[in-house]
């Protein structure tokens, strides 16, 4: 809409937008830990002490990565002060059920401490931040505005920092989140001394390889990240990882799924050699990768595919098509056309989904019309023949379900099928 004008034709000012979170002390000199999303967009940062001062504080550093800030203290009121700091405890690790204690400053009220338990380690929030957090659950109450506060143990040791909770209403019902202090630390340091935090970097885009894929390629209780593209001109790809490639393992430390893998990968330096394990076509192999920097997090969105607009997307004419009743598919070899109308790009093959009948397992799992079928089972699809080759293969391996690649407006997905009888 337009901005409304006063009767001078001027426009009137925006009022500033104030928020409040919570952070504490890490040193004497006024280095303050809190969360990035509490000062973000902030323009002016003032400090509110316990006992009532404000005080004026600058950026060092803050992480999207890890939603992690670091601010200083540097008001000339503050100047030669020696503010009482707490340090982070990341060697005796509090047990699930050991009690916690959280400080922080809710919906604005204040410093206000809170108590409760571990609930459990390693949670991840589907979220960005869990590639490269595994967060602490705790039951103590933490509401809109303990962002950032510490969470202590009952010997007053930082074990983590308060940074999200679930709540279908807004305010806590007893479950909350905390990056743990080994995680703050690190990232603090780095901050403090850079501005900034340097990770490693391969350049591919992964997915977690479930017990379903696993068991689609006869890979029982394998574990781990599936290649689904690579960064052309990218660490991976010069180094010689491709699509498919199953990722077990980095720098000998078993990964589980993607986030792990991601962890791993970002604790190499830029140039150093990361050994990622993997499987390829069934067999193991280690592939040496030069790790390169990570971008931001903002940089890797802004370079992922425009997703286009919902509604119903107009059938091109198409050439002749067939069933394949064990997947429940109906294909298509990709004209121009169906290129033009489902924005399939030039260098992706395979065959066009145009019918999935709905109630076979391609249809429960959302395989749609305009999808691009890429491979089965790490085999290229170039035609139907091709498909049921690699479903009679499957079977003759006793197996009960395929692997296929879907190309979804231009990205790849991996999703397994259950063989029809």
């Amino acid at each position: 809409g337009q901005e409304q004008q006063d009767e001078d034709g001027d426009t009137p000012a925006t009022p500033k937008q104030q928020s409040a979170g919570s952070g504490f002390f890490i040193s004497a000199d006024g280095y303050i830990v809190t969360n990035n999303h509490v000062v973000a967009e902030a323009d002016d940062i003032q400090v509110v002490l316990k006992d009532g001062r404000e005080l004026k504080a600058t950026l060092v550093g803050r992480d999207e990565s890890t939603d992690l800030a670091v601010i200083k203290v540097v008001d000339p009121k503050a100047k030669g002060k020696d503010f009482t700091f707490v340090n982070f405890e990341n060697q005796a690790k509090p047990r699930v059920g050991d009690w916690v204690i959280t400080i922080g400053n809710p919906f604005g009220l204040g410093g206000t401490a809170t108590a409760g338990i571990i609930s459990a380690y390693d949670r991840n929030l589907n979220d960005n931040t869990s590639s490269f957090v595994p967060y602490i659950q705790i039951d103590a109450p933490i509401n809109r505005g303990n962002s950032g506060g510490p969470s202590f143990d009952i010997y007053g040791r930082v074990i983590g920092v308060n940074s999200a909770i679930y709540s279908p209403s807004g305010g806590s019902v007893g479950i909350g989140f905390a990056i743990p202090a080994e995680v703050a630390e690190g990232v603090a340091k780095q901050l403090i001394a850079n501005g900034k935090v340097v990770r490693g970097y391969i350049g591919v885009s992964i997915l977690d390889f479930s017990a379903e894929m696993a068991e689609a390629l006869g890979l029982t209780d394998v574990k781990g990240a599936i290649v689904a593209e690579v960064v052309p001109g990218g660490p991976a790809a010069k180094a010689g990882l491709l699509p498919d490639d199953i990722l077990v393992a980095v720098n000998g430390v078993k990964i589980a799924d993607r986030s792990e893998l991601t962890r791993e990968v970002s604790k190499a330096r830029p140039g150093e050699t990361i050994k990622i394990s993997i499987i390829r076509d069934g067999k193991p192999r280690v592939v040496n990768v030069t790790s390169g920097t990570r971008p931001s997090e903002s940089s890797l969105a802004a370079t992922g595919d425009d997703q286009g607009q919902d509604g119903a997307t107009p059938t091109p004419d198409k050439p002749a098509s067939q069933k394949v009743d064990a997947l429940g598919l109906t294909l298509s070899p990709i004209d121009a056309a169906a290129r033009q109308t489902y924005k399939i790009d030039p260098e992706i093959k395979g065959l066009l989904i145009i019918g999935v009948k709905g109630d076979s397992d391609a249809g429960e799992k959302g395989l749609a019309k305009g999808d691009v079928l890429a491979n089965i089972n790490g085999a290229p699809i170039a035609s139907v023949t091709d498909v049921t080759a690699a479903v009679e293969a499957a079977k003759k391996a006793g197996r009960t379900s395929v692997l296929v690649k879907v190309v979804r407006q231009n990205r790849s997905v991996f999703v397994p099928l259950k063989i029809a009888p």
